[in-house]
């Protein structure tokens, strides 16, 4: 028996979630101390109050009107990124709605919607509760895991939008306030996400565990559609979200920057706002609803398992919760790390910003491994088995400590891996810089190369930790890899967030006509937060790969096949089929970003060219109708990839059968994640090859550089064409690869049943 008692896990889970939640408003009401009006920020005479001189101050500047502006600013971006998600969230429940009724019918027809009971799927010897329900209960859900993932998501976004003109307004004291008021806010985020996810599932589990009794079987197979509507709301927020933000920034740098030659996020521009807007509801709306999908599947993944091994088979509560108890015991670990950045290491330097976030990865990571040891120990019995396709294999408890571990390990590898190819500190995204030099065309070629060549180490870490972990614990051992990999999520969203926070902070100092120091303090928030933020999407990947993996697992058991063998013509089909997906996916969201953005394009001219002064800055542009062109294309064009995504699976589960299906799965897995990994990282190359010259910082970057030089025109160029790779299709394929498998698991019981059509007549 394990040392935790049923009891003990009762309690701990929901008080994890619980104190994760109120840190999360602890740190909030940090954020909310900053005001946002002139009265307050002038009190306190010179001193300002705090004892900090105001950079104005200095200078003989201290311009009240300075802080209207830069809340006249925040209001209409947060009013553009709230009236977009409301418009998005409208089609996206059109769609929640048709796709619930479409599981309650395809699993109800399992047993021709009787409501007797019918025998276990794996112990055949027991009786199991109805088809009908199973399939009312999977579909309840996916409702939650929907209704989670999108409130997740709307919530970051206030966030975001609430902290930005706050960390503007604090970068007149000195980079340190700034940053800590940008990495509380992304905290909140992390930790409302990481502990609404993991209370929701609780719950669920205890209310469904009501009706189902002693059937664990059933209870898990149900509870999977909880990850499938985490997952299919996340694919619409970052598919709108990447084409609405990219659309607008590249319409913004075209014209703006190489044809007019104005700076970036000047207010003259048109499309600043929508720029500004797309940078919340892309990277933090879409990014928060992708890490929750993530991190749904992979307890998901984990929980199926467990519950036909000797967990669910013995009724033990305490080891079927483990991926739950694991993910508490990352909340709190998380809640230490952040202390680090925020209270006990006071960021005083630009140069400081960077160490500052890596050390959050590393030390959650360090604490993590110890955290998960405890927890193995306590909550898992000596001995146990795990199900390894119709066998049971028998595991220790340190062999899962070793399966967490290896996951958590291996997503702090491909995090650094990536930072080597993306950050301009070292020597790659220099090359990249130099290559500008003879213009945009081998920039292109350097940015690409770097992309294919940044595969090569994340790819080893991904397929170590696989190997091992199956030794370890079967299929189960991959799901909890995942699932280590994503324990330390609210530190990786913390940091994630931070960096859209920064940006919108820089672009804010930018139109409301703030001194050039302030800028060089934003910007070098927002270079970090670039980096960083290329280091979450490759946790998001990597993490991917494993959660979809571990679902593969799951649903080839769900559905009876005993071997996928390649060379048998019906997987080889499928397997070819699912490889081709990823690219027709990246050619509908590329293609959908370059036709909203030539009609930003077009807007953009036509304002320059026919509002008299706007060049000269007596004119206000009209940022409403470039926010109107994101808006309508990203909701227009969101529908077509995600159709594709969706309806995958069961167009070829129904007529081809889990054989071909299960080739697919493994195809699109394979070749998403090479894809994946290579488009985030080009385009995150190119974007700081371009700061890189635009800093000018050393003696290298100065003979590229100033702003407006051939060699920056050649870097824009190619941070433009970079645009849509990182931000749109880079990030949406992990989605795809994980919402295809957990979509075949949803639907195996049809599948195994039903499946197969065109092989059952011809």
């Amino acid at each position: 028996m394990a040392i935790l008692s049923e009891l003990a896990t009762e309690v701990l889970i929901p008080v994890a979630s619980v104190i994760g939640i109120a840190f999360a408003v602890v740190q909030w009401v940090f954020v909310s101390r900053v005001k946002l009006s002139p009265a307050a920020a002038a009190s306190g005479g010179s001193k300002n109050g705090y004892g900090d001189y105001l950079i104005e101050e200095e200078e003989g500047l201290n311009d009240h009107n300075v802080v209207v502006k830069c809340a006249e600013i925040q209001n209409a971006i947060s009013e553009g990124a709230t009236s977009f998600l409301f418009t998005e969230y409208q089609y996206v429940g059109i769609f929640m709605s048709i796709f619930a009724v479409v599981i309650f019918l395809f699993l109800g027809s399992v047993e021709g919607f009787s409501t007797n009971s019918q025998p276990c799927t794996y112990s055949k010897d027991k009786y199991c509760k109805p088809a009908l329900f199973n399939a009312l209960f999977s579909t309840v859900s996916f409702l939650l895991g929907a209704i989670t993932s999108l409130v997740s998501g709307f919530l970051g976004m206030k966030i975001a939008t609430y902290a930005n003109a706050r960390t503007t307004l604090e970068a007149r004291k000195g980079v340190g306030k700034a940053f800590i008021t940008a990495f509380r806010s992304g905290a909140v985020m992390g930790f409302l996400l990481a502990s609404s996810g993991l209370v929701v599932l609780y719950i669920t589990i205890n209310v469904f565990k009501l009706y189902y009794g002693d059937d664990w079987e059933g209870l898990f197979e149900s509870i999977t559609g909880y990850g499938l509507g985490g997952s299919s709301m996340a694919l619409f927020g970052r598919v709108g979200g990447g084409i609405y933000t990219k659309a607008a920034d590249v319409g913004a740098d075209l014209v703006g920057k190489v044809e007019r030659n104005i700076p970036e996020d000047d207010p003259r521009n048109p499309a600043v706002i929508a720029d500004n807007v797309g940078d919340n509801v892309g990277d933090i709306a879409g990014m928060g609803s992708d890490l929750f999908g993530s991190y749904a599947e992979s307890s998901c993944a984990a929980l199926v398992v467990a519950s036909i091994s000797s967990f669910g088979i013995n009724h033990d509560f305490t080891g079927m919760c483990y991926p739950l108890l694991v993910s508490s015991v990352g909340i709190i670990v998380c809640l230490i790390t952040t202390l680090f950045a925020t209270d006990f290491f006071e960021v005083k330097a630009v140069n400081e910003i960077e160490p500052a976030l890596k050390k959050q990865l590393i030390i959650s990571t360090a604490l993590m491994t110890v955290g998960i040891a405890i927890i193995s120990w306590l909550a898992l019995p000596a001995k146990f088995t795990i199900f390894n396709f119709g066998a049971q294999k028998e595991v220790s408890n340190w062999g899962l400590f070793f399966c967490v571990s290896i996951g958590l390990w291996a997503g702090l590898i491909i995090g650094f891996v990536t930072e080597y190819y993306t950050s301009n500190a070292y020597s790659p995204v220099q090359d990249v810089a130099d290559s500008c030099r003879t213009g945009a065309a081998t920039n292109v070629i350097f940015g690409l190369a770097l992309g294919y060549k940044s595969v090569i180490i994340p790819i080893f870490a991904i397929a170590v930790s696989i190997y091992v972990s199956f030794s370890i614990a079967a299929m189960y051992g991959i799901a909890v890899a995942a699932l280590g990999m994503l324990s330390t999520i609210a530190t990786g969203l913390a940091i994630d967030a931070y960096g859209p926070i920064s940006d919108n902070a820089g672009g804010i100092a930018e139109m409301a006509g703030m001194s050039h120091r302030i800028r060089e303090r934003t910007d070098a928030l927002d270079a970090a937060g670039n980096t960083t933020a290329a280091i979450g999407k490759g946790f998001a990947i990597g993490s991917a790969a494993l959660v979809s993996l571990a679902l593969f697992g799951a649903f080839v058991s769900r559905a009876g096949v005993k071997v996928v063998d390649v060379l048998s013509p019906k997987v080889f089909i499928g397997l070819i089929v699912g490889a081709m997906l990823p690219y027709w996916f990246s050619a509908m969201t590329m293609k959908s970003v370059g036709s909203a953005a030539l009609k930003m394009v077009e807007e953009v001219r036509r304002q320059f060219n026919t509002i008299p002064g706007l060049m000269e800055g007596t004119a206000k542009p009209d940022y409403a109708t470039c926010v109107k062109i994101s808006t309508d294309a990203s909701i227009k064009e969101m529908i077509p990839p995600g159709a594709l995504v969706m309806l995958t699976p069961l167009i070829v589960g129904t007529l081809f059968g889990v054989e071909t299906l299960s080739g697919v799965l493994a195809g699109a897995l394979v070749s998403g994640v090479q894809i994946a990994i290579s488009a985030s990282n080009t385009g995150g190359a190119w974007d700081n090859a371009k700061k890189y010259i635009e800093a000018g910082a050393s003696e290298h970057a100065r003979t590229l550089g100033p702003k407006g030089s051939d060699c920056h025109k050649a870097a824009v160029i190619g941070d433009t064409i970079g645009d849509p790779l990182k931000d749109t299709s880079g990030p949406s394929l992990n989605i795809l690869i994980k919402l295809m498998a957990v979509e075949s698991l949803v639907f195996a019981p049809f599948f195994a049943t039903h499946g197969g059509l065109l092989f059952k007549y011809f």
